[in-house]
């Protein structure tokens, strides 16, 4: 299982989200999912939120969109207008 693939409007990320850390960044891989800890809670979405702003600034896509696990720490999200090459590049810093 791989944590990021091609889609035909970009790339899907497959995330394990850890919500109300110490500090929001990428931790590494975790179970087959990029490992992501977020200093939002998990209520109201706000966990969620952080994480889209977090794969946009980073990756460069145009938009992030979740589209499943929106109440769990699994998530898959799509990195709009950007290949799973250039997304996996872009968070090689992060990635162990």
């Amino acid at each position: 299982m791989t944590w990021i693939s091609d889609h035909p409007d970009g790339a899907t990320v497959t995330v394990w989200a850890v919500p109300g850390a110490s500090r929001t960044e990428v931790q590494g891989l975790h179970d087959g999912a990029l490992r992501v800890r977020l200093a939002s809670p998990a209520e109201g979405g706000k966990a969620n939120q952080e994480l889209e702003k977090l794969l946009k600034r980073a990756t460069g896509a145009r938009s992030v969109t979740l589209l499943s696990g929106a109440g769990g720490r699994r998530k898959t999200l799509l990195l709009a207008d950007i290949g799973a090459a250039e997304a996996r590049e872009a968070l090689a810093g992060s990635v162990t």
